[in-house]
């Protein structure tokens, strides 16, 4: 054998042992998170941007990103939320599909990224909650807590929706003061017009406010208590379900407030899923399932294991091995290639292909993976998440609100 068929046969995929069906893959560039900004682009007039998600022709779009609201949480719990019950019902009239994907992993960083640049994940690079930094030989994260060794523009280069409608269309993020100068928002949202409040009812007045004092405009207004809810008590949880009160209370005063005729969407970066404290696993207990392993990274129910850079196959298919024979049908475990093969990040550029792990698992089951060894004891104690495929956790809803203002001459009547 050459050394060329040698290195080939190390770099091939290890053959998957017997594992339930993966589900497929986003539909990229069809039906997902990332289509969204991009058709409203296209939806407000802009021909270099495709209408992908065949919105109507609208001068002014809102579009509501309310963290962690999955297209099943909001059917289950429809009971507290009236106003968006109606709207799901009535909206039977356009073309535009009321159920689209999140990228995957189905967490916010990612999606985000999709949302804010239109492309997939393998080209933004944007792959998990955190995830190795080759070039440091470090895990960094990539959502509240960046390191001081990534710049936010060289590790997600793709333009932004804001920066290529910059003198086309005015645009606006309307947020909590605290994101304005992130490097999540650098690194996925830069190029608007960032208007901070703290409270959502004062999210809300100043959306309006904005809308109506400009004749066309993109507008993105972020809910993040949806999420913060899910996390720390649950979906199944009183907390939650107050916290879906105030946002259908919320989109039922945004309707009434904004111009009429203005387009308001509705939808989410990922769904979630509640996780019994029973099936919040250490799993670094277990040598055999950190054997080879040189970083773990990603979330709970979307783990990256990265092996030593000497680690050969063999290695590789015995830790595949030990993963299935402990948890079985609770996750799926996957080569690099085969996730990248299947679809899953889209098309994947050389850059971000060395950020994915050797080895991923993708929760099945509600189940997540902790590597205690890396993260707080802390973090078991979340319930609600998110990050695998499942249904539960990559579809999210979109949702066209119709208005019930009406302004003449920009003042209300």
């Amino acid at each position: 054998m050459t050394q060329s068929d040698t290195q080939r046969q190390e770099n091939a995929p290890t053959p998957q042992a017997a594992q339930p069906q993966l589900p497929a893959a986003p539909a990229y560039g069809v039906s997902t998170i990332g289509e969204v900004f991009t058709s409203a682009a296209a939806a407000l007039g802009d021909a270099r941007f495709t209408n992908a998600l065949r919105l109507p022709a609208a001068k002014r779009v809102c579009i509501v990103l309310v963290d962690g609201l999955g297209k099943a949480l909001l059917k289950q719990r429809a009971g507290h939320a009236p106003f968006l019950r109606s709207v799901v019902a009535a909206d039977s009239e356009g073309e535009h599909p009321r159920t689209i994907q999140a990228a995957f992993p189905s967490t916010t960083a990612t999606s985000l990224t999709s949302l804010g640049t239109g492309a997939a994940p393998g080209a933004h690079g944007m792959l998990g909650y955190d995830v190795l930094d080759p070039a440091q030989d470090k895990v960094v994260n990539l959502l509240g807590n960046w390191d001081a060794g990534v710049d936010p523009l060289n590790w997600q280069p793709c333009p932004t929706v804001f920066e290529q409608l910059d003198g086309h269309i005015p645009t606006a993020t309307v947020s909590l003061p605290k994101f304005e100068h992130s490097p999540m928002t650098r690194a996925a949202l830069r190029g608007s017009t960032f208007l901070g409040a703290t409270s959502t009812q004062a999210r809300v007045q100043l959306a309006a406010q904005t809308l109506a004092a400009n004749p066309t405009m993109l507008m993105y207004l972020y809910w993040s208590e949806l999420d913060k809810a899910g996390h720390a008590h649950g979906t199944d949880s009183p907390e939650w379900e107050h916290q879906l009160e105030e946002l259908d209370a919320s989109m039922k005063r945004l309707a009434a407030t904004v111009p009429a005729g203005t387009l308001i969407l509705l939808t989410a970066d990922h769904g979630m899923v509640d996780v019994p404290r029973s099936a919040r696993i250490d799993f670094s207990v277990f040598p055999e399932l950190v054997a080879g392993v040189r970083h773990t990274a990603g979330e709970p129910r979307m783990l990256h294991l990265y092996l030593e850079p000497d680690a050969g196959t063999a290695a590789r298919t015995a830790l595949i091995a030990a993963w299935v024979d402990r948890f079985g049908n609770k996750a799926w475990v996957l080569t690099r290639e085969q996730v990248v093969e299947a679809g899953y990040f889209g098309e994947v550029t050389a850059q971000a292909a060395q950020r994915i792990g050797d080895v991923l698992v993708l929760a099945r089951e509600p189940v997540a993976f902790y590597d205690l060894r890396r993260v707080r004891a802390q973090a078991m104690e979340v319930v609600g998440q998110h990050g695998s495929i499942t249904k539960a956790e990559r579809e999210v809803p979109l949702l066209r609100i119709p208005t019930t203002a009406r302004f003449t001459k920009g003042k209300r009547r």
